[in-house]
C-alpha cells in the first residue's frame, strides 16, 4: 500500500467515524435511573444545564403546550405530567445532543431548547437523563421500559 492509499483511506475512516457519531446514541444507549452514581452526576448536570428552563422539580414552564408570542413552546415539564417518558431512550438521547429540529429532522422546526453536542458528553447526557427516569413514579418507568422494548424490537 502507497503512502497517498493509506493517508486515503485513513481519510475515509475519518469521515465514515465522525458520519456515525453524529447519528446520535452509541448503539444500545440505555439511561441507568438505578444507578446512584449515575442519578448524581445527573442531577448536577440537570441543576446547572436543565432546570432554568425545565425547573428545579422538573415541573416546566407554565403554558408549556402553548406556543409564545415568537411561535416557540415553552420548556415541558420531565416529571410524570410532561411528554418526556412518552420516548424511547434513544429518541431522548438525540433530541438533547441534536436539539428537537436535527434530532425530528424537521429542517424549519425552531426551539428555544439548545443541542448540547459539544457541550455535554455522551456519559453527561445518559446521567441527566437517568436522573429524570428516576424521578418518575414506579408505574411511569414501567411503562417507559415497555416503550423502550418496543423500539427495540421495531428496529
Amino acid at each position: 500500500m502507497t503512502r497517498h492509499s493509506t493517508k486515503r483511506l485513513l481519510a475515509i475512516a475519518c469521515i465514515v467515524l465522525l458520519a456515525a457519531c453524529d447519528q446520535g446514541p452509541p448503539p444500545g444507549t440505555r439511561l441507568l435511573p438505578d444507578d446512584a452514581a449515575t442519578v448524581a452526576l445527573g442531577r448536577k448536570v440537570y441543576d446547572a444545564q436543565c432546570a432554568a428552563c425545565h425547573g428545579a422539580q422538573l415541573q416546566g414552564q407554565p403554558n408549556w403546550r402553548e406556543r409564545d408570542a415568537a411561535g416557540r413552546l415553552p420548556a415541558p415539564p420531565h416529571d410524570a405530567k410532561g411528554h418526556t417518558w412518552h420516548h424511547p431512550d434513544e429518541v431522548l438521547f438525540r433530541i438533547t445532543k441534536l436539539g428537537v429540529a436535527k434530532a425530528a429532522n424537521l429542517k424549519d422546526y425552531v426551539s428555544t431548547m439548545p443541542a448540547y453536542e459539544g457541550v455535554l458528553s455522551d456519559a453527561e447526557i445518559v446521567a441527566v437523563l437517568s436522573y429524570i427516569k428516576s424521578q418518575w413514579p414506579a408505574d411511569i418507568r414501567r411503562k417507559h421500559d415497555e416503550l423502550n422494548a418496543s423500539a427495540a424490537r421495531n428496529k
